[in-house]
């Protein structure tokens, strides 16, 4: 955030002062299609936003030929232009929702140095674009006419500004993302705006509200446990609002809220540099696991000789998952970090780099024993199906090496831990069983399965179905069906039979039962595909997950005839 505010506080000064607010928001939203490229054909993320941005800037330049009153219309248009070229790439071109994500909220624990790099680059160029052309800019905000009298040419300036712009937007993505980046560019400018009217002032003030707004965030994302892109946001506007309402009550009150907010952002800085590790919890082994199958089998495997702090929550989708602090600051305690892999929590890796601590991490799906083929295209590419878990097989093999890290870790707690794996995989294998006699007694032109997204790969290759297709036709849910697709599965539906679609809970599930009504097909019955279900719920462990779903899905298949009994 430091290396961001030097480029966001000058450069929203010039926003402000020149009206291209929307253009700044605009152009963070318009690198979609560059990020979309970049993820499809294998070059870096930030040389395809850039360059997306880069294309955006002189459009709008060139549309609006330095006549600033025009600037939010075109922008309009070019940024509707970018955005539907992105779908079209994402969606049938790439086969792919590419980082969306990442695109529209970003996640500064997830920065890498590259990221700072090109942060510090964006400043730099701010600050000498600044001093060689600021009284430039400034005599063509108040007067572009006056200007060209001279012999200036003022749009090759103005195109310079747009293009700067765009570079420190894009600086910001990975950070803050493209909808919040309006929170650095432009509210601590327009906030310092209320305090001065000489332009130094008003940048250097500018600066300064971005540093400290951009730390105290940070801090206080800690303390809330929020996220930080976010977090930086809300404070910016709360802090623009009480300076707002102080200026209309009483103009001197404009320097004391100053130095309010200035003690504040610092006192919030030294506290947040003061947090420290807090180590193990009640002498247990501190131990996280990124998923919400994961976490339930190292509290079963554990007992009492763990402390488990699980990322991913009920009815949380993996595929879009911003880290929060609470997950850093763990996996800086933990011993051992246990991993569901093949991408499914591809941003685990970069949390534990991040996170200063030692731990061992267990990548679970290298333990599987039965392996499907992943997807070819997307952001999350990978060589096999990382929905593994759905296999209770699987889940043995995984048990078993939680079971052994576990052991490694803590060779006190060995004789327990052995016993408890034991014990689970008899529930996984009776499990298993249960599921295999209930599909057993449908006919095969009955099992012919239509989910959410294509994660069921495992179950239906375990026990027999056919799957015919997703209403999202990927393994992870940020790709982004076309009409086309939508189009041909409803007539696949059909040809089939298929008695019922199933949403998961994790998911809207409108797709689904707009393709149900076309059909004639059923979509009532829910799925847990990706997450458990909440505490207290019928899937809250791993257990009741597999036998929900399979009882779910045979009630589905059979039209409301069958119904399993299947024990969790």
């Amino acid at each position: 955030m430091l290396a961001l505010s030097v480029g966001a506080g000058l450069l929203g000064t010039w926003i402000v002062l020149r009206g291209l607010a929307f253009y700044s928001h605009a152009v963070g939203a318009a690198a979609f299609p560059g990020l979309v490229l970049a993820d499809g054909l294998g070059f870096a993320a930030p040389l395809g936003a850039l360059g997306a941005a880069l294309v955006f800037a002189v459009v709008v330049g060139q549309l609006a030929r330095a006549r600033r009153t025009r600037y939010d219309n075109l922008t309009a248009l070019a940024l509707t232009g970018a955005l539907a070229l992105g779908v079209l790439l994402a969606s049938d071109v790439f086969h792919s929702g590419t980082n969306v994500d990442t695109l529209l909220f970003g996640s500064l624990f997830l920065v890498e140095p590259r990221d700072i790099a090109i942060a510090a680059v964006a400043s730099v160029a701010a600050a000498a674009a600044t001093l060689a052309l600021g009284p430039t800019w400034l005599a063509s905000g108040f007067d572009e006419e006056v200007l060209r009298a001279t012999g200036v040419k003022g749009a090759a300036y103005n195109a310079a500004l747009l293009a700067l712009v765009a570079l420190v937007v894009v600086a910001s993505l990975s950070a803050i993302g493209a909808l919040l980046a309006t929170a650095l560019l432009v509210v601590p400018a327009a906030t310092a705006r209320l305090w001065t009217n000489r332009l130094r002032s008003w940048q250097l003030a500018a600066i300064g509200l971005a540093a400290l707004e951009g730390v105290a965030g940070v801090w206080l994302s800690f303390e809330l446990n929020a996220p930080p892109g976010a977090t930086i946001a809300t404070l910016s506007g709360a802090v623009f609002a009480g300076a707002a309402i102080a200026q209309a009550r009483h103009r001197t009150a404009r320097r004391r809220l100053a130095a309010a907010v200035a003690v504040l952002a610092l006192a919030g800085a030294v506290a947040g540099c003061g947090a420290t590790s807090t180590g193990s919890t009640n002498g247990k082994l501190d131990v996280v696991a990124t998923t919400t199958q994961i976490g339930d089998w190292a509290r079963v495997v554990g007992g009492d000789a763990v402390s488990v702090h699980q990322i991913l929550h009920a009815n949380t989708d993996p595929h879009e998952y911003e880290p929060r602090p609470a997950d850093v600051q763990a996996v800086a305690n933990a011993a051992v970090v246990f991993t569901n892999g093949d991408e499914l929590d591809h941003w685990a890796g970069k949390i534990v780099d991040e996170a200063g601590g030692s731990p061992v991490v267990v990548d679970l799906s290298k333990s599987v024993p039965d392996r499907l083929p992943g997807s070819q295209s997307g952001p999350e590419r990978s060589t096999y199906d990382p929905h593994w878990w759905h296999d209770p097989i699987n889940a043995i093999a995984a048990v078993r090496e939680i079971g052994h890290s576990l052991a490694r870790a803590r060779p006190a707690a060995r004789a327990g831990i052995a016993r408890r794996v034991g014990a689970y995989e008899t529930r996984l294998r009776r499990l298993d069983a249960q599921i295999r006699g209930c599909f057993g007694r449908l006919p095969r032109n009955r099992l012919k399965l239509v989910t959410d997204h294509d994660a069921f790969g495992y179950f239906a290759h375990r026990y027999g179905l056919q799957v015919v297709g997703a209403v999202i036709p990927s393994q992870t849910t940020q790709a982004q069906p076309s009409a086309r697709h939508l189009s041909d599965l409803a007539a696949l539906v059909r040809r089939e039979h298929v008695a019922t679609i199933f949403p998961e809970n994790s998911l809207s599930p409108k797709l689904a039962r707009a393709i149900a009504d076309e059909t004639g097909a059923a979509a009532g019955l829910t799925l847990y595909g990706d997450t458990l279900g909440a505490a207290g719920s019928a899937a809250d462990t791993y257990l009741k997950m597999e036998s929900v779903n399979a009882r779910t899905i045979a009630l589905g298949l059979s039209a409301g005839r069958l119904r399993c009994r299947v024990d969790s």
